[in-house]
């Protein structure tokens, strides 16, 4: 997977198109992602009692996963934000390094 944890990106299509955000947690096998402030839902959560005796539960907005596919990475360039697709090279010693195909810099 190109996305990593930690990764900024920006969703390209969607009801959250436009919007940047950091991932949160990367599920590889899904090929989705989590991205703070993307894809919020909202939750019902059954109403129960904690041991000291207040109320819980009620509706919760959380963020959804959303598919790889409807992202992309996003990388400075010169102070400017830019979009850009992951290509893969290898060094010297044989390790595999990410590299931003628009920009041409490591990532």
């Amino acid at each position: 997977m190109k996305i990593k944890k930690g990764d900024l990106v920006q969703v390209i299509t969607g009801k959250d198109k436009g919007k940047q955000g950091k991932v949160i947690v990367a599920y590889p096998t899904q090929d989705r992602v989590l991205v703070e402030g993307v894809n919020r839902v909202k939750k019902h959560t059954k109403a129960g009692q904690t041991d000291r005796g207040s109320k819980t539960g009620g509706i919760i907005t959380t963020e959804a996963p959303v598919h790889i596919s409807n992202v992309q990475l996003v990388v400075e360039k010169d102070g400017k934000k830019v979009v850009t697709r992951v290509g893969y090279r290898f060094d010297d010693e044989g390790n595999k390094i990410r590299v931003a195909k628009r920009t041409g810099e490591d990532i």
